[in-house]
Parts: C-alpha cells; structure tokens; sequence
C-alpha cells in the first residue's frame, strides 16, 4: 500500500493519498499545531445520478428522484442504535449531505478521532432499510419537501435552475418530490447502495490532529474490500439554449429577491478547474463594488449590499449567478448584460483583475489553514477529477485574457435567465 505525497507547487503545502486494497481512496493531511480533527466518508452520488448501470447490467436503471437523500437518511439508523448516540459518547459532532453530485457523512472532534472513524467507517458500511423503516421515513422527507418548497430562496433557484435546463437532473429538487419518493422503497435503496457505496466509488479524507499511520490502521481494521463493478452513470442530452428567459412567483417575502443566471458550457477535470476560477474571478470583477455599474446600481437604489455572485457547476452542468434583493430586478439584469458587451468589446480593468486575483488567491492560501476546508478540498477535488491543490496553482497561472474569454464565450445575452420572487399583496 503505497503512499503518495500530493505537494502543491506554489505553496509547499502536501498532504498524503493512498488506494487501499479495499478500492477506497484515502487523502490524509497531517496539520501539525492543530486541536481538531475531520473526516468525511463520502461517495460520487448525488441527486442528478438516477441513470446508472455497472458492468454486469445490460440496461440502465432508473430511478426515482431523491432516492440519494433519502439513502443518506436511512443510513444514520442501525438495528443495535442510532449513530447520533453513538457519536454522543465520543463527544465529536457528526452530520452528513447530499448534494447534486455527492453524498458525504463526516464528523469533527478535539479528542478520540481514531473511535469516531472507526464508528464513521462502520455504519456507513452497514445498511439497515426495513419496508417499515423506509415508509416512516417517507413522511418525514415529505415535510422536509414541504418545508423547502415554502423556502423563497429555494424557490427563486430552483425555478432558474428550471428555467435553464430542460432535461438535465440537476433542475430537479435535492429531495425529489412527494411523488417521486413515494416510489423508493427498501430493495431499491439496497440496489442504489450496493451500486454506489461501492468502496470504488468513494473517498475518505481526514485532516487535523491526526496520525496517517493510525487512520490507515484504522482503514485496514474496517474496510472490506470490494469489487469494482465498472459503474457508469449518464445524463439526458442537454442542449446548450435554455428553456425560457424569465420566471416569476409571489410568496411572502419583505422584498423581491432574484437570481440571474447565465447557462455556461459544461466541463470537467482540470478544464472545469481553470474555467470555474476564470468564472469567479469574472464574476467578482461584474459585481465589483468600485465599478461603475455597481456604484450606479446602489445609488439609483437598484440594488443593495446583498448584490453578488456565486458559480454553480458539476457533471454536465456550469452556470454564474447574480444574485440579490431588488424591486426592479430586470434593470439589474440589463445592467448586468450592458457590463457582459462592455468587458466583451473593452476587457477588464487590469487593476481590477490583479487586485481580485490576489484576493482570491489569498481566500484560497487561508483556507489551508482551516481543517474543515482542508478535509473539504481534498474529497471535493477528487470528486472533480483534480489533485487536492490544483486550484492555487492554476490561479497563479491564470492571466487577464482567460477571464476575458470567459466572459466573452461563456457569458452568452441568449443564455441568461430572470428567476424572481416577488411581494405578494399579503406580504407586510
């Protein structure tokens, strides 16, 4: 069992990878002066992954939407106890998410992390799905679904999501639907598991306090080792248009808040690596509190401070995101594309560039330093194809003329979509 040192060119910063003889993928990062320690355990399953077959299949199988967040849910139960208690007697905090591409389970403690690992490492490896079970569960998802169905700001994403993609899943809810998880039941949460928690499938990354030799210890005493079905997951055809141009909604909210969105071109590895930091930094530079744009928006009382941007991105999808509080919402998006031709024809202000640039590279430097966001970035990267350090030494690289590009080829009128909620006349 070899181990790897992954080093960052720029920074000297290292952390240790191994392929155990189980198929699991260990990152371990050895952070010396620290107090605390995190582990993740996760697997390459979210919510757009319900197209899949591996080797031994000759078809695909379909499956209903949610059916990860609800595996994940039904993982914490066990036949002896619930792991929160188990976890209670360690004294470490534990939690677990599903996202649109992964789903992780992960704990952080100050004392006893070679006791959480071992519980972390044993009930994620010890399904526990009773037809019984699975329908109590069903109507605690559904509230769940309720409950961010009633959620301005999921609302005001998910619509844009919809409203740029037609066929891709990730337009659909984390959790599903009621009516799509009334479909789960026990042996299809069995065959979902045995697919993707396949040790193959997934990564474990630890950082903090800790010992590599005693994690790996730790690994071998745990770890059954698995057989690598080939699994292969696919995703509808996505056409690059989007399906429409606007979507408004009333609820109860004290002001109107939107998302702007523009559908960019999907990726993946290290071009989705370098094109996801050409986007932030372009979208750092467009929402800019020193340009003009800006400063006329928040004079003319167009936007507020809560005017930003995030990027979105995973297998098969890619977009940038304004987001805010606005009662004209449409100005702000015809603000937003007027800046997208002016950068276009013009490029950015190379002072501006620079400046967000050493920011960003900054955020990036000081996130090494925090435990959390280093046991992040090693199972994120791995999941995206990319070394754990990867990011800081491509945006040292990265010059004007790629955030240019960016923002000339990716950040397209025709590709733009309004998602607002607005005040109903009930709202106070």
């Amino acid at each position: 069992m070899e181990k790897i040192i992954l080093t960052s060119k720029v920074t000297g910063d290292s952390c240790i990878h191994v392929k155990h003889p189980s198929g699991l993928d260990i990152y371990i990062c050895e952070m010396k002066g620290f107090s605390t320690a995190e582990a993740l355990f996760g697997t390459k399953y979210g919510s757009i992954n319900t197209m899949f077959r591996t080797s031994g299949d000759e078809e695909y199988t379909t499956v209903p939407e949610g059916i990860a967040h609800f595996l994940e849910h039904k993982l914490f139960e066990n036949e002896d106890c619930g792991v929160f208690e188990l976890y209670a007697k360690t004294g470490a905090s534990c939690n677990a998410f599903t996202s649109f591409d992964k789903t992780c389970y992960l704990f952080s403690c100050s004392k006893n992390y070679t006791d959480n690992l071992r519980i972390l490492l044993d009930f994620v490896q010890k399904p526990y799905f009773t037809q019984e079970n699975v329908d109590k569960e069903m109507g605690i998802i559904g509230q769940e679904i309720q409950m961010t169905n009633d959620n301005p700001e999921w609302r005001v994403f998910f619509n844009m999501l919809k409203c740029m993609y037609h066929a891709h899943p990730v337009r659909i809810d984390i959790a599903g639907t009621k009516e799509s998880i009334a479909k789960i039941d026990a042996p299809l949460l069995y065959k979902c598991y045995d697919t993707f928690y396949n040790l193959n499938n997934m990564v474990l990354s630890v950082a903090g306090n800790v010992s590599a030799d005693e994690v790996l210890a730790v690994c071998d005493e745990m770890l059954r080792p698995c057989e690598d079905k080939g699994l292969e997951t696919v995703f509808p055809d996505e056409p690059d248009t989007i399906v429409r141009s606007e979507i408004r909604e009333k609820q109860h909210v004290g002001t109107t808040i939107f998302h702007i969105g523009c559908k960019c071109l999907p990726c993946s590895g290290k071009e989705r690596l370098k094109k996801f930091l050409a986007g932030s930094l372009a979208s750092s530079i467009l929402t800019d509190a020193s340009t003009d744009m800006y400063v006329r928006l928040l004079e003319g009382e167009i936007i507020n401070s809560t005017f930003g941007a995030e990027l979105f991105c995973g297998d098969g999808y890619f977009a940038v995101i304004f987001s805010g509080e606005s009662d004209e919402p449409e100005r702000v998006r015809s603000a937003l594309i007027g800046e997208i031709e002016r950068i276009s024809r013009e490029g950015v202000d190379d002072r501006i560039f620079r400046r967000i640039k050493r920011s960003t590279y900054g955020l990036l430097i000081r996130e090494l330093n925090n435990v959390d966001s280093v046991a992040n970035l090693m199972i994120n990267n791995h999941f995206d194809g990319v070394a754990p350090f990867d990011a800081i030494d491509t945006i040292s690289a990265l010059t004007a003329d790629d955030v240019n590009n960016f923002i000339k080829n990716e950040l397209r009128s025709d590709r733009v979509v309004l998602s607002v909620i607005e005040k109903d006349g009930g709202s106070q």
